[in-house]
């Protein structure tokens, strides 16, 4: 369980189960505060779509014209 502790200027103050760490406060949704419980997920469409997208340029690269 992920939990925000506490806001330090643009920092966000997360305890999980034995550590404690900060991330830009950016990456939370506007109405996290203090208290509430986080949930990290991986968007696999979106994972997809970002490889795919590097393949292309990729190829477009490499592409003997």
């Amino acid at each position: 369980m992920l939990i925000i502790d506490r806001f330090e200027g643009e920092r966000a103050i997360i305890e999980g189960d034995k550590e404690v760490f900060e991330v830009p406060k950016s990456v939370l949704p506007q109405e996290a505060k203090a208290g509430d419980v986080i949930k990290i997920i991986v968007d696999k469409d979106a994972t997809e779509e970002r490889k795919k997208r590097i393949g292309e340029l990729s190829d477009d690269l490499f592409t003997d014209e």
